[in-house]
């Protein structure tokens, strides 16, 4: 059954953000430790709250078992004399492995013999082990930010103050800057605010809910989403669905509990998307909506302690709420006085980036970008397009903005509602800014697609122009998002266009504010976007064929994403390794190619005769199938030339010293290579 490990780190409030990772970093630590030791062990449990990190793992030896360890050494010839006798290399080496020279051995590898040092090593107490590496462990867990305290040379998220360390119920004896390990924990800072002993791991659980925690995070989420859907019903309505907000909420407390609070109906004259940030992200409240899902004039708070009259935390957070949202029914009044194309010209006084502007130039730079994407894929909607151009970044300028950022765009629909403009150009000023995250949700319509991805264009194009270019995990403009974003709305509207078209219009209207050649950035954008693709495409495909259709080309990244799918899909045909070797082969052997007519009185062996009937036999309906993007058809039809080219290769040699021949010879071999190359280069085929 084995032995049992239980470590727990005390500490100050840790910042609900930083705790999941610090779980699943300590879990990889500790795994990556064990393994590097030679130490067995069952599954690993992570545990999180505010004032603690804890570990368990089940299933460890007690002692580390042997091992014969094998060192590499110097080269034969280095390590012994022309007489046979050891060197100073030879000796050297030895005696650095704690070996006699004598005891050397040779080992032959493809390099050639080389003298090895064999030793073996008796396992040790793995509670020794533990105490080596626990305190490696602790100082490794990695944070966005991290602290020193008093006058000690250690970081922490926050500082520590207590640290559990068991080993089969005995203390794993370590030091953490003027912190020892031991047997004590300590209950909730409020509602349990002494110490307990701990035993092992399960008594560890028992004894924290004993004192007010919950360790485990995902315990507090279900207690959490039971009691917000219990108040809501309490209440007379629904819980808005929040998983985001439920995830972060349940890292802010050790011992959860929901109290119902209210606010004026008066306030549901402001948008929705405001109510519901300001209560969700400036004070993490949870939302109620009635059965139409209308929202509702109350919300859920979720307290760190039970308290003996809620009626007290209920007023204080109605309190603040209630100052919230008289600012933002302010704002929303104030900016309603002033129209969005007033706003506008506002934007003339916004720097967007000191090389690249004003957020004025930025928006007539795509505005026009996005008139020419719907010249191209839908000229209906080119007058709507341009308006939402136009109106898109006002609401910047607005003071709802201004003091709630996250309403960007919201509220720019908003107020183009209320002063009468088209409900689809409306749509668009919020649709403009998506996907707002990965596989986040896109644009629904023409107009807001267009909007987005010609900002996104221009922001990519204009950064890279500049030399902004995102480097290591840096990208303060969000470009690879950015990037991603044109490249699923592209897929999920299925638009067929030119990426290098798209990136030419963006670039020349970009001209007087590139510090960079058009020439390199085009191409430093076109890498970019490839690189995005293939990576989007890796995780729905095997690699090697999104990195063989993408050869093949991807400025059209829907065809490219056809021919992807295609090319997966035939994968799994019977004969399909023979082909590849076989399709590899052509174009191993044509290189570039020859730009000639093939010539049957050339023909010299009844081989050639055969694969250039075969070729002309399915050439005319590839060329259609790959006109209409069937590519699994065409591959399908290709995967005929298998026999003819295997036989043209076992029965003709390719370069054959008649110059005439031997390039007749290519010709032929040229066509298939082209056909192929259409769609996917089989060189990048994984054998």
């Amino acid at each position: 059954m084995g032995k049992e490990l239980f470590l727990e780190i005390g500490t100050e409030e840790i910042p609900a953000g930083f705790i999941p990772r610090a779980m699943a970093e300590m879990e990889a630590l500790l795994a990556k430790e064990l393994e590097h030791a030679r130490i067995a062990f069952g599954d690993i449990r992570t545990l999180g709250t505010p004032r603690r990190l804890a570990l368990a793992v089940k299933g460890l030896p007690a002692v580390q078992p042997d091992a014969e360890i094998t060192a590499m050494g110097p080269a034969k010839n280095v390590a012994f004399d022309a007489e046979g006798k050891p060197t100073k290399a030879a000796e050297g080496f030895a005696r650095g492995q704690g070996v006699d020279v004598a005891s050397l051995t040779l080992v032959t590898t493809e390099k050639g013999e080389y003298v090895a040092a064999v030793r073996k090593e008796s396992g040790r107490p793995v509670p020794d082990l533990l105490a080596e590496i626990l305190p490696r462990l602790v100082a490794n867990i990695p944070f966005r930010k991290s602290m020193r305290w008093g006058d000690l040379d250690v970081r922490f998220a926050r500082p520590i103050h207590w640290i559990v360390a068991l080993f089969d119920g005995i203390v794993v004896p370590f030091g953490f800057g003027n912190i020892e390990s031991g047997t004590i924990s300590r209950g909730h800072r409020f509602m349990a605010n002494q110490p307990f002993p701990v035993r092992d791991f399960a008594h560890y659980l028992d004894e924290c809910e004993r004192h007010f925690v919950i360790p485990d995070p995902e315990r507090r989420k279900e207690i959490i989403r039971r009691e917000i859907h219990r108040v809501a019903k309490t209440a007379g309505g629904h819980l808005l669905p929040d998983e985001g907000l439920l995830e972060e909420v349940s890292y802010l407390c050790e011992y959860p509990s929901a109290v119902h609070g209210t606010f004026s109906a008066e306030f549901l004259k402001v948008p929705r998307e405001v109510l519901i940030t300001s209560m969700r992200s400036h004070q993490r409240y949870f939302s109620i909506v009635d059965d139409a899902g209308k929202l509702l004039p109350g919300f859920i708070t979720i307290n760190n302690t039970l308290t003996e009259d809620p009626t007290v935390v209920v007023k204080g957070n109605e309190r603040v709420l209630r100052a919230r949202l008289s600012d933002a029914r302010f704002f929303f009044e104030e900016d309603k006085k002033v129209a969005l194309s007033t706003r506008v010209e506002s934007l003339k006084n916004v720097v967007y980036q000191q090389k690249l502007g004003t957020s004025f130039e930025k928006m007539e730079r795509f505005r026009a970008q996005a008139e020419g994407l719907a010249d191209l894929l839908n000229p209906a909607v080119k007058g709507k397009a341009s308006r939402a151009a136009f109106l898109c970044k006002a609401d910047l300028v607005s003071g709802m903005v201004g003091e709630f950022p996250e309403v960007q765009g919201i509220m720019g629909r908003e107020y183009a509602l209320i002063e009468g403009e088209d409900a689809e150009v409306a749509a668009a000023i919020a649709e403009h800014y998506l996907p707002t995250q990965a596989g986040g949700e896109l644009p629904s319509s023409d107009i807001g697609a267009f909007v987005s991805m010609a900002d996104k264009l221009d922001t990519i194009c204009g950064c890279f122009g500049v030399g902004l270019i995102p480097t290591g995990s840096a990208d303060p403009y969000a470009l690879r998002r950015s990037a991603l974003g044109i490249i699923n709305i592209i897929l999920d509207k299925g638009y067929r266009l030119s990426l290098e078209e798209q990136v030419d219009k963006a670039l020349g209207l970009l001209a007087p504010k590139l510090t960079r050649p058009a020439a390199d950035v085009k191409a430093d954008v076109l890498e970019f976007f490839r690189g995005r693709f293939v990576n989007l495409m890796a995780d729905r495909y095997a690699a090697d064929a999104v990195e063989a259709a993408v050869a093949a080309g991807c400025a059209d990244l829907v065809d490219a994403a056809a021919r992807i799918a295609a090319l997966a899909q035939f994968k799994s045909h019977p004969d399909f390794e023979p082909l590849a070797v076989a399709f590899k082969r052509v174009g191993n052997i044509v290189k570039e190619g020859v730009d000639v007519a093939v010539d049957p009185a050339l023909f010299q062996d009844p081989a050639e005769g055969l694969l250039h009937d075969a070729v002309q036999g399915v050439a005319a309906s590839v060329r259609g199938k790959i006109a209409g993007r069937a590519y699994l058809d065409a591959l399908t039809e290709i995967a005929a030339l298998r026999g003819p080219v295997d036989t043209f290769f076992d029965k003709v040699m390719v370069m054959a010293e008649d110059e005439r021949v031997r390039t007749n010879r290519l010709a032929l071999l040229t066509g298939i290579a082209r056909m192929l190359g259409t769609i996917a280069d089989f060189a990048k085929i994984a054998a």
